[in-house]
């Protein structure tokens, strides 16, 4: 390949890398089927009010990071926290595809780069602004990604069944939540951005990569639309993240 200015546009299309996830993950007794949380405490309440199994486990240096199996309505499926940035994310589902996984739903929170998306509202992105790095380590330079089509049919119409108003929406997918500037903010949302998180365009890329189906879900969350961030307590709202989590299995599910 060709050195290029910059390194973040050194795309290298070649299919197996030295450290090949497919050699060096043991495959697992997984449900294909899998839900990506990052609710912490709503997965340790699933886990423990249900019959729950511990089916397998993948180990950064942040510590485990194990895979349950639950179910809903009588069917398995898969449960697991991705962690948080794109880099760690991406590990996680490579590892999660190659113990068997293959159909995802993300749940998460977001911020919101408008003020009159309520806390809590649901938003299903359609695609993502790849303002990261991991995703250009697995498709050619470009400024978005999409998610699956049929996970985000599989949301809608599990949120439609559900009575549950949601926006589709770009989001903008960033590495630095410290470095969100009122300009990056007002340009973003020129291109019609609505929300901006730290995972989607990377879960997106590596999806098209390995060829599993991948959509998400995510709540209006903390405010950056202004002059001064608003948390707007957007972690503590509990049954909201609840409420999504199951959603998102239920979405899973329909794939």
């Amino acid at each position: 390949m060709r050195r290029k200015r910059y390194p973040i546009l050194e795309f290298d299309p070649t299919a197996e890398a030295i450290i090949e996830p497919g050699r060096v993950v043991e495959p697992a007794d997984v449900p294909e089927h899998c839900v990506l949380c990052f609710f912490q405490e709503v997965i340790d309440k699933a886990v423990s009010g249900s019959r729950a199994e511990k089916v397998a486990a993948m180990r950064w240096e942040t510590g485990e990071h194990p895979i349950y199996a639950l179910e809903l309505d009588g069917r398995p499926f898969a449960v697991f926290h991705p962690g948080v940035g794109a880099p760690l994310c991406a590990g996680l589902l490579e590892e999660a595809i190659a113990k068997g996984c293959r159909k995802f739903i993300a749940c998460g929170g977001a911020g919101v780069l408008n003020r009159d998306i309520a806390v809590g509202h649901v938003i299903v992105p359609t695609s993502a602004v790849r303002d990261e790095g991991t995703s250009y380590h697995y498709l050619p330079p470009g400024r978005e990604v999409s998610p699956s089509a049929e996970g985000v049919a599989a949301i809608e119409k599990v949120l439609a069944r559900r009575g549950v108003s949601y926006l589709t929406c770009k989001t903008w997918t960033t590495d630095a939540p410290y470095r969100e500037t009122p300009d990056k903010v007002r340009l973003r949302r020129a291109e019609g951005c609505l929300t901006v998180e730290m995972e989607a365009a990377a879960f997106f890329a590596v999806a098209q990569f390995r060829g599993v189906t991948f959509a998400q879900m995510l709540y209006g969350g903390d405010d950056v639309s202004g002059v001064e961030w608003d948390t707007r307590r957007w972690h503590t709202r509990a049954s909201v993240r609840e409420g999504l989590f199951w959603l998102a299995a239920e979405a899973c599910l329909e794939l």
